[in-house]
């Protein structure tokens, strides 16, 4: 028989006693909201990769609302590969000068001294990198802003620790270290395990629990990024750099899904869409001429047309954690979901069902989305609507049935 899952776990969802399920993790100390700039508090550790930022300059889809500005796309196992993005063709897509790179590291002085580290790196003037500069800025600013207040903190968004700036004037972000795999590395990781499980996978049981741990994981995983996007569209903040490479996972083991903690990551891009802010920023120039192509004029219009835009983005991820993780490796790739969506079906979702229905390799993520009598589906209609006017809020989002688990 199967072994029972937990029925939904929505964060306002309180258990038997009142008493509300928190995903298990190391005990911290009371976190302060001061953020620590001496570079004497940290001991940096071995290097663990580098990526840059791959930056979609336009998009020529007859949708409105379109695409996020900037797509962080890395060589960390994270995120699109090369050969996907050559097959890319409706936009125009340029890798920005900006090369980040990760360390290791730990906190080694003060309250905090031991917490675990990982360094985030922008370039410093020296590489002429006055973009990396404005990234690195925007970031630190967008994680100060968040974590200002510290009975409001996000455990669904990465908490900074600090900041440096180095005599190169390299940017040093040092972030907790509360997992090092994105949703990204999941998805890859086991549409590769789904093809030596093939052969042995042949225990009906066996195989309906297993589709249900990760049934299970991909909704707390999309229920736990979307909980962070709320809390950043309340504080009026957006992230536009959302995808499968910007969720961070303190695992990617699916019997661990009830200790599952996701959390967003890569602000570089994040705009403040307060009242007074609307329409201004050096890295948000794209965001509001797309806004005023669809036209927004307002300064009202224009901030529903962001928040639209960053829903466009968790929409796409959404779709993405619904398929790859489901499909062998090689069956489906980000870049052909998004174009099979916007090119062939013109964000038509039904009738991408029904073509998806006719391929035996795609069942798996067919039955997923059809959970609660087409639940999946009715949500990315609505969240990749044409019409950004018509895209739900984030709050609606998290409340959505297939978002809770409830349907599990």
């Amino acid at each position: 028989m199967l072994k029972a899952l937990p029925a939904r776990f929505l964060v306002v969802s309180p258990e038997p006693g009142g008493r509300r399920p928190r995903p298990r993790r190391r005990s911290l100390r009371p976190i302060s909201s001061a953020l620590m700039t001496n570079p004497a508090y940290f001991e940096v550790g071995r290097l663990l990769g580098s990526y840059g930022f791959m930056n979609i300059t336009s998009y020529s889809s007859s949708q409105s609302g379109g695409l996020p500005n900037d797509i962080g796309n890395q060589d960390l196992s994270l995120g699109y590969s090369p050969e996907e993005i050559e097959r890319l063709r409706v936009q125009d897509v340029g890798e920005g000068e900006v090369k980040i790179r990760l360390y290791e590291g730990r906190v080694v002085q003060g309250p905090l001294k031991g917490t675990q580290t990982v360094f985030k790196v922008y370039p410093g003037a020296i590489a002429g990198a006055s973009e990396a500069n404005l990234m690195a800025l925007n970031e630190l600013r967008t994680h100060a802003f968040l974590q200002s207040n510290a009975r409001d903190i996000c455990e669904n968004i990465q908490f900074l620790l600090g900041a440096f700036e180095t005599a190169t004037g390299e940017q040093w972000l040092a972030f907790r270290d509360d997992g090092r795999y994105s949703a990204a590395d999941y998805a890859k990781i086991t549409s590769e395990r789904q093809l030596k499980e093939r052969p042995n996978f042949w225990n009906p049981y066996d195989r309906a629990y297993k589709l249900e741990l990760r049934r299970y994981f991909v909704l707390r995983l999309l229920n736990g990024a979307m909980c962070g996007l709320v809390h950043m569209h309340n504080h009026d903040r957006l992230h536009q750099s959302l995808g499968p490479s910007s969720v961070v996972l303190n695992t990617v083991a699916e019997k661990n899904g009830y200790y599952l903690l996701p959390q967003l990551r890569d602000l570089a891009f994040s705009v403040d869409i307060g009242y007074s802010s609307v329409g201004v920023g050096a890295l948000s120039d794209g965001l509001w001429r797309r806004a005023s192509a669809a036209g927004a004029s307002t300064p009202l219009e224009k901030r529903a047309f962001g928040v639209a835009d960053d829903i466009y983005g968790a929409g796409l991820l959404i779709a993405y954690m619904a398929f790859i993780p489901f499909c062998e490796a090689g069956i489906m790739d980000g870049i052909s979901l998004q174009r099979l969506l916007e090119n062939t079906f013109r964000l038509d979702i039904y009738a991408a069902r029904e073509y998806c229905l006719e391929d035996d390799k795609l069942s798996e993520a067919v039955n997923f989305l059809d959970l609660g009598d087409g639940a999946g589906w009715e949500l990315l209609q609505a969240m990749l609507n044409p019409d950004y006017r018509k895209r739900p809020i984030a709050e609606a989002v998290l409340n959505h049935r297939f978002i809770t688990g409830a349907l599990l």
